[in-house]
C-alpha cells in the first residue's frame, strides 16, 4: 500500500515539476516598439505605463502613441465615526495608436479596485502607491496587447 501511495506522490511531483509556466509579456518579442507623443494627465501614471513600453525596442515597425490619464479617489463608506473605512480608487487612460499618420486605435481603459482605510497613514499611502502601480502595469499590458492584435 505504501508502494502506491509513494509512486503516487513522485508522479505528480514529476507531473508538476514538468510545468513550463512563462509569463505572457516578459519574453514575448513583439515585432513593434511604442513611441510616446503626447502626455496628459497623472504623471506617476504615465511614468508607469511609458517604463513598461521601453521593452518593445523593434526597429521594424514603430507606432505613436498619445495617452491622456485621470485617477480619483472615493470613500465608498464610513464608520460610525464619519472616518472613511472604504475606498475606491479608479484609473482611467484614454490613448490612441497611430502610424504614418493614420489613426489605428482610440480607445479607453478603466481600472479600479476598492480597498479598506489603514490607520497608519504613511503604511496606506505605501498601499495606494502599490496600487496604483499594479492598475497601471496591467493598463500598459493591455495596450500592448491591442497593439499587437493590429500588428499581426
Amino acid at each position: 500500500m505504501n508502494k502506491i501511495i509513494n509512486y503516487t506522490l513522485l508522479f505528480f511531483l514529476l507531473l508538476l515539476s514538468s510545468c513550463a509556466y512563462e509569463p505572457i509579456l516578459n519574453n514575448k518579442n513583439y515585432g513593434f516598439s511604442i513611441n510616446v507623443d503626447k502626455i496628459n494627465g497623472d504623471q506617476k501614471i504615465n511614468s508607469i505605463i511609458i517604463k513598461n513600453f521601453n521593452n518593445l525596442k523593434s526597429k521594424e515597425k514603430k507606432y505613436d502613441l498619445t495617452i491622456s490619464s485621470t485617477k480619483e479617489k472615493n470613500i465608498i463608506s464610513k464608520d460610525s465615526k464619519g472616518d472613511p473605512s472604504i475606498f475606491k480608487l479608479m484609473i482611467n487612460v484614454n490613448y490612441r495608436v497611430e502610424k504614418d499618420g493614420k489613426t489605428l486605435i482610440v480607445n479607453k481603459i478603466n481600472k479600479k479596485t476598492t480597498y479598506n482605510n489603514i490607520t497608519d497613514k504613511f503604511e496606506l499611502e505605501n498601499y495606494e502607491k502599490n496600487i496604483i502601480n499594479q492598475l497601471s502595469k496591467s493598463v500598459s499590458d493591455k495596450i500592448i496587447n491591442s497593439i499587437s492584435e493590429i500588428h499581426e
